[in-house]
């Protein structure tokens, strides 16, 4: 057999032009993180280049992410005040819900709106679901996280994505949106969230670690993979709209086979360690941190997945555009 031909591989568009897995700014997510005050525009110092913003100032950093060309955001709130069941979460006049009634208001519907739905950001414990006896007890969590997201789905959002992993919380969600007419609003799912070291840099930056134990009796563990079809698996059936990995990198294995079994969009979470990472070791002269941010990419929408939720989204915007990647 004659040895295959280098004349592709040495010419530069020829090969960008036969590219097996292409990215499109369209399928980026830029997560932004909104809490009380005003003139808010603070660094995260836990995530370097990261700001939080305040109702006042969120708009900014909105317009910034659309001059690179994207357009969908995923919101995090964090809470003036705490309190056992998070009620600020699904609190009418909630940071979250403030922020969605002020960016459609500016942006109307240039720019799509997924709002993350959890308790951990708003519970005086930490926790993702409401603690009875000391323990996250899961039946009684599900009114209430359905009723945060109903609440971001009344202020205007485009989209919701339950992020606590109780049980049956994906068709608990649906039948309340539903029954509130608000069919058309799809559910995200983080299906297969892991019990990962990985989301530090988040906690800090958000303010939701957990106040005693750990989040290993509801995240997965990360040595099973077949646990991971299985909810994925369970959340279709519930209803959910797309699929959701997290974190991404250290489970590459599992975003190709849940690709592979599901006829379903498949999004992944380059999660605040994986950011962290690329940051730090580029801050110390070990690592070219838009090459890595390029290769990195690439393998998450090579393993299968259809969107990604990252902290680099307008710098990858950027890298599309010039064509180093997709």
């Amino acid at each position: 057999m004659r040895e295959r031909p280098r004349r592709l591989r040495s010419n530069e568009y020829a090969r960008k032009m036969i590219r097996e897995t292409r990215l499109s700014v369209n399928s980026l997510v830029l997560p932004l993180f909104i809490k009380y005050g005003e003139g808010v525009i603070e660094e995260i110092s836990s995530l370097e280049g990261q700001k939080r913003y305040s109702i006042d100032t969120v708009c900014k950093g909105v317009q910034e992410a659309l001059n690179m060309g994207i357009n969908s955001f995923m919101l995090f709130g964090i809470p003036e005040h705490k309190d056992e069941i998070g009620s600020g979460a699904f609190a009418e006049n909630g940071i979250v819900q403030q922020a969605i009634k002020i960016l459609r208001k500016e942006f109307g519907k240039d720019i799509f709106i997924i709002t993350d739905v959890c308790l951990c950001e708003y519970t005086s414990h930490g926790h993702c679901g409401i603690i009875r006896n000391g323990d996250v007890h899961n039946s009684s969590s599900l009114p209430i996280i359905s009723k945060v997201a109903l609440s971001h789905a009344q202020a205007g959002c485009d989209m919701v994505a339950p992020s606590d992993m109780m049980d049956g919380r994906v068709v608990s969600i649906r039948d309340t949106l539903d029954t509130n007419n608000f069919e058309d609003i799809p559910i995200m799912s983080y299906s297969a969230k892991y019990s990962s070291a990985f989301y530090g840099p988040f906690r800090e930056a958000a303010g939701s670690t957990p106040s005693f134990g750990n989040r290993k009796t509801y995240q997965m563990d990360y040595h099973n993979s077949k646990e991971a079809v299985k909810e994925v698996s369970l959340d279709i059936r519930e209803g959910a709209d797309i699929v959701m990995v997290k974190p991404a990198l250290s489970y590459l294995d599992i975003i190709y086979k849940v690709s592979s079994e599901f006829n379903v969009p498949v999004a992944a979470y380059s999660v605040s360690g994986e950011y962290a990472m690329i940051k730090s070791a580029a801050k110390l002269g070990l690592a070219d941190e838009y090459n890595m941010m390029c290769e990195t990419a690439a393998s998450i929408f090579r393993a299968g997945a259809d969107t990604l939720i990252t902290y680099f989204a307008k710098e990858l915007a950027y890298a599309i555009k010039k064509g180093d990647i997709g």
